[in-house]
């Protein structure tokens, strides 16, 4: 092999070959970029997932330990009464005149009406819920009159919580009975 034909085999990449290596690596490049802005994008999904889930679960059980009363509990009868019949003021759905707010004093006072969603922005101490100045949650809660096991509807509550955050949701849901209707403390 003479020296002439090594120096032709030996010029170099030619412009095909660099414009085809160009668009390769800027295709892959592109590709990558794409792929990590997406992520960065919903990184936060996770966290706003926990404080959602987190409002949830507190209001369902600020909800599920709240007295499940016959009377009001400024109702002379409230220790004694053993239906809303024997009450001077029956506890319903619906805050009492005199509330003074989250908590409330009875598992009914959270909705205005069974079966309708009520909303609350804020926590039992008023501090709102908010995950950024962009994105604040709101809890619905809707309580039902619903049978359980043998119990008359009159007896056990349906409660759904429902915390929508971004374009998704979580809803809880939970029971409450009247197992001990005449505890005031």
């Amino acid at each position: 092999m003479s020296i002439s034909q090594r120096r032709r085999r030996e010029r170099g990449v030619t412009l095909i070959e660099l414009v085809l290596f160009i668009v390769i690596v800027g295709l892959a490049s592109a590709a990558i970029l794409g792929v990590m802005s997406l992520t960065t994008q919903h990184s936060a999904d996770p966290q706003l997932r926990k404080q959602a889930l987190a409002i949830a679960e507190g209001m369902l059980e600020e909800i599920q330990l709240a007295r499940f009363t016959y009377c009001d509990p400024q109702d002379p009868a409230a220790e004694t009464a053993t239906s809303p019949a024997g009450c001077a003021i029956p506890e319903g759905p619906g805050e009492e005149a005199n509330g003074a707010g989250r908590p409330f004093d009875n598992v009914n006072d959270y909705v205005s009406a069974y079966g309708t969603a009520t909303e609350y922005k804020t926590d039992a101490q008023g501090n709102a819920w908010a995950a950024s100045p962009t994105q604040n949650y709101t809890a619905l809660v809707t309580i039902t009159e619903q049978a359980l096991n043998g119990l008359p509807a009159t007896e056990s509550l349906h409660i759904q919580v429902v915390v929508p955050y971004a374009d998704q949701q979580i809803v809880l849901d939970g029971y409450r009975v009247r197992y001990a209707p005449n505890s005031i403390p």
